[in-house]
């Protein structure tokens, strides 16, 4: 939800990797805003498993439903060792000072 504020109206979702192994870190695609282009990071390592269809038409939709249809991506993780450094949101809002 952040992000997506940050970045203002998303108009385009780029995401070619469906079914592919991606380590944490790693680029599975691009966001496109009114202003920019970013770069979207795997939080975990995993196989992504499937991408949500609805952005191909309705982009918008991250920003106005983040946590429910506006969903980008789902994954099957891989190292679940890795899932212990994730944070709540109300953490990474803590962090962010929102």
């Amino acid at each position: 939800n952040y992000a997506q504020g940050h970045l203002g109206d998303i108009v385009y979702i780029d995401i070619d990797k469906e079914g592919e192994m991606i380590d944490k870190e790693d680029t599975f695609g691009s966001i496109e805003a009114v202003k920019t282009v970013s770069d979207m990071f795997m939080p975990l390592t995993g196989e992504l498993l499937e991408i949500n269809p609805l952005l191909d038409e309705k982009p918008e939709m991250i920003n106005q439903d983040p946590y429910g249809d506006g969903w980008i991506i789902k994954i099957s993780i891989t190292k679940t060792d890795e899932v212990n450094g994730l944070l709540s949101a109300e953490q990474y809002n803590d962090i962010i000072d929102v």
